[in-house]
């Protein structure tokens, strides 16, 4: 085993066969980390927003804090019971690419795919970019150097994602976990000091906040109106990830869209409680918050905090005035949330590859996509969603104010076209069902369905009122770039396709075959292509080499004539010293003057078994392949001669793969490959 194969197993781990694709999936207690990380993890930030929005009329707009989380509640739930329909009904992991695709047509399908693949680049981006944030806040060094840890960040999550699925789901289980019993208890904490009249006021309650210019005065309808829309636009974010249940349905145990169902139930319970509880407990404390780079509208005592004033976020300082008595439950909080933010990125890594498959699967992403990996993770669409967020990082130097105006304008496309998609569904099934407790459910399903649309086409419009100009339309255009591409990738391979269909005309052989075999010295390898290529008894056969040394040539036309081989020898002089030209050009005339017949070009290869002998031979044989396979008409056969240093590798190997390794006598592989041994003997 190399040294790359060796890296490769600590990093990922054994191989697993095709077979074990059912030792991967999950169990409910580890989907919910794996797939509801992403909507948990948006308490950490989507009830700052909510009060940052406020705060451009002042603090007294606080009051409306509660009644705005409600009423993303309320969209998050019927969003829930929507895709709870939507499993059941599509169970093959498609999600909403599939809804769309199969009852609106193609075009619709790739918005939603295009919608999607740019949410889930920026789920990683936005989380990861809020966790690097964290971090430097508590760690000095990190300040400064936000964009390059969050793309380490990154980076080991990729590593473990390619571990697969059940594995990565382990890991990201405890923190998971973990933090929801540090947001439920600092919530009962809260709860018990408020009805015991106890409940400390936040670190900021005693700021003052300065309206903004735009919103100085009294509020007219319209500006209030428009106000609270870019609030609860900004609370939307809490949806973002519920959609990952339902692209991640082939990864649960059976019964899948069972327990994919009750997953997002689970989901919906905690997400909802402990939002709409942060932002309860926030306003009861009095927190103040505006947006981090208009601080000059924070007044201490009628002073302005500055530039340098550490504004905390909503959940530190509920925590800090909860657990006043009792530092570890703060620590523990702050230290968590920072965890699970960079873990909710963990939510894309699972729905991006299943996604990514998909549409390689339907000739709209390139078929590397599609693969499997040595883990059974789809690897390559982990790496590409990796390299993406990336970019996306280190082009907007991991800051989360920047991006989260990019957020959550695909994820609400996609909620739209879905839930459209499943009401065409229900009223097509309605057409042709008899049976009446069956179209009593459809009915059922139907009316949620139709509620959920109705939530998310209004939520969609406010969300591209108020932030077209801040940076959703940025989005809009990653959006058409990837659906442009991806119809690009479609006619490809349709136009491939019919390229490679097989008509009557492939039956006809070809009047002639001549033959050319490529000698540059007379050594075995020169032989054996000389003896292969007269074996195959084509209809002309000559040996070619391209002279560039008059000493070298003469040398070989003597050898030639002592060896009395009795195959012509054709010279192509090449006064610039280009070996590779003048037998495309020799092959392309031979061509032309037979059109109906062929050329077969025999390269003489020796192979080496190390890697640094690669570097120590020219690589023109490779060079030559390259070129003559964009010739018309021309076959290339590599003749193969394997050197020493070649044998002793194959023989590695074989000894490699005959090495008993960790659960062979459990699998059947000890018992196969002592019978293979068996049979050579």
């Amino acid at each position: 085993m190399g040294v790359g194969d060796v890296s490769k197993r600590i990093l990922l781990g054994r191989k697993l066969r095709s077979s074990q694709l059912g030792e991967t999936l999950l169990p409910k207690r580890i989907a919910l980390p794996v797939f509801a990380s992403d909507a948990l993890s948006s308490v950490a930030y989507a009830p700052d927003e909510v009060f940052i929005m406020l705060s451009l009329a002042g603090a007294s707009m606080y009051v409306w804090s509660w009644k705005i989380a409600l009423a993303v509640a309320v969209v998050m739930a019927a969003v829930i019971a929507s895709y709870r329909q939507t499993v059941h009904a599509y169970p093959s992991g498609g999600g909403d690419y599939e809804v769309a695709t199969v009852n609106l047509g193609r075009t619709a399908g790739t918005t939603v795919a295009s919608a999607l693949l740019v949410d889930y680049i920026l789920t990683v981006a936005v989380s990861i970019s809020s966790g690097a944030q964290y971090a430097a806040s508590a760690i000095g060094p990190l300040s400064g150097h936000e964009a390059t840890f969050a793309i380490v960040l990154v980076l080991l999550l990729t590593a473990m994602n390619l571990r697969g699925i059940r594995e990565s789901g382990g890991f990201f289980a405890v923190p998971t976990y973990l933090f929801m019993v540090a947001i439920f208890a600092m919530v009962a904490f809260g709860l018990v000091e408020m009805l015991s009249g106890n409940l400390p006021a936040a670190e900021s309650a005693k700021l003052t906040i300065v309206p903004d210019d735009r919103y100085e005065g009294a509020l007219t309808t319209f500006g209030l109106l428009f106000l609270l829309a870019r609030a609860f636009s900004s609370g939307c974010a809490a949806l973002t990830g519920v959609e990952a249940i339902s692209n991640g349905v082939p990864a649960f145990k059976r019964p899948k869209s069972k327990n994919a169902a009750t997953t997002l139930l689970l989901l919906a319970l905690i997400a909802i409680t402990m939002m709409v509880s942060v932002i309860a407990l926030a306003r009861e404390m009095g927190v103040r918050m505006v947006d981090p780079a208009d601080q000059g509208r924070l007044l201490d005592n009628g002073v302005p905090v500055g530039d340098t004033y550490d504004q905390h976020t909503v959940i530190s300082q509920i925590a800090r005035g909860v657990f006043h008595d009792f530092s570890p439950g703060f620590y523990l909080t702050v230290s968590i949330t920072g965890v699970i933010l960079v873990l909710a990125a963990n939510t894309a890594f699972n729905g991006f590859p299943v996604l990514g498959s998909i549409l390689a699967r339907d000739g709209l992403a390139p078929r590397a996509l599609g693969s499997r990996g040595d883990r059974l993770a789809y690897s390559n669409g982990i790496v590409f969603l990796a390299v993406m967020a990336c970019i996306l990082i280190w082009v907007f130097d991991a800051e989360t104010t920047r991006l989260i105006q990019l957020y959550i304008v695909g994820v609400f496309v996609s909620f739209n076209l879905s839930q459209l998609g499943m009401i065409r569904h229900w009223t097509r099934e309605l057409r042709t069902e008899r049976n009446a407790a069956a179209r009593r459910r459809m009915y059922r399903s139907r009316v949620i369905n139709t509620i959920g649309l109705s939530f998310t086409g209004v939520v969609l419009v406010i969300i591209l009122i108020t932030k077209f100009l801040a940076g959703a339309w940025i989005t809009l255009l990653a959006m058409a770039v990837f659906f442009v591409l991806m119809n690009g990738i479609r006619h490809h391979y349709d136009r491939v396709a019919e390229e490679l269909a097989a008509d009557e005309e492939d039956k006809v052989l070809p009047t002639r075959v001549h033959a050319i075999v490529l000698v540059s010295k007379l050594h075995k390898p020169t032989l054996r292509a000389l003896a292969f290529a007269k074996a195959t008894r084509p209809n002309a056969l000559e040996g070619v080499y391209v002279a560039t040394d008059p000493a070298s040539t003469n040398a070989l036309v003597k050898e030639w004539d002592d060896r009395n081989i009795d195959i012509p020898l054709k010279m192509l002089h090449s006064p610039y010293r280009e070996l590779v030209r003048p037998i495309v050009q020799y092959a392309t005339e031979i061509r032309k003057a037979s059109p109906r017949g062929v050329v077969a070009v025999y390269i003489p290869e020796y192979v080496v078994g190390r890697w640094w002998e690669q570097l120590l031979h020219n690589q023109t044989a490779l060079r030559l392949k390259g070129r003559l396979l964009f010739t018309p008409g021309v076959m290339v056969i590599s003749v193969p001669y394997q050197l020493a240093s070649s044998e002793a590798a194959r023989e590695r190997r074989m000894r490699e793969d005959l090495r008993t390794r960790a659960g062979d006598l459990r699998t059947g592989r000890l018992r196969r490959e002592d019978d293979r041994v068996g049979r050579r003997r």
